[in-house]
């Protein structure tokens, strides 16, 4: 059996090599960066302590949000300590857009609400801290799960702040 004769033109090129993985180190010391790991601590913190403890009704919501705004930002956070964010289709091109969108309308939105609830429910159970009550006691956890919602909040709100004035300033990337 004969064999085809070769292209005539050469195939196209493959895909081009992407470099190493590196650390980007300057977004670490940014700002932002810096705002990102607190969130994260904060975040994880208040997730923990909230699903540590028994918890019920609205606490399920503050967990989810929780959670879902933790694992957003961690994924923010891994793709620009990266540099990675140009692999996003859509959003990587409007890096600092997703960023402000997401600290200001899940992050402050989201942990605002659960801190509410948080709080909430740490003033429902106050009266189990009384000297003599025998009974298993929310407050303490409910009470340390507002506090760091609402640190996080703050914290949040800083770095929307931040995305906002570079956004404001007419410039495009985060650090």
């Amino acid at each position: 059996m004969a064999r085809p004769a070769p292209p005539a033109v050469p195939p196209p090129p493959g895909p081009l090599a992407r470099g190493s993985l590196s650390l980007h180190r300057a977004y670490l010391r940014s700002p932002l960066g810096l705002l990102r790991l607190g969130q994260l601590a904060l975040g994880a913190a208040f997730w923990v302590t909230v699903a540590a403890h028994k918890y019920e009704g609205a606490a399920h919501f503050a967990l989810f949000a929780a959670v879902l705004v933790w694992l957003l930002t961690l994924t923010l956070f891994g793709l620009s300590l990266l540099g990675r964010w140009t692999l996003v289709p859509w959003l990587g091109s409007r890096w600092l857009l997703t960023n402000l969108v997401h600290d200001l309308a899940l992050g402050v939105g989201l942990y605002a609400a659960a801190t509410g609830i948080m709080g909430y429910k740490a003033g429902r159970k106050s009266y189990c801290n009384l000297p003599g009550y025998s009974q298993h006691c929310l407050y303490g956890a409910y009470l340390s799960a507002s506090v760091c919602g609402g640190i996080a909040t703050c914290l949040y709100l800083f770095s929307g702040l931040y995305c906002l004035s570079r956004r404001c300033r007419d410039e495009r990337d985060i650090i």
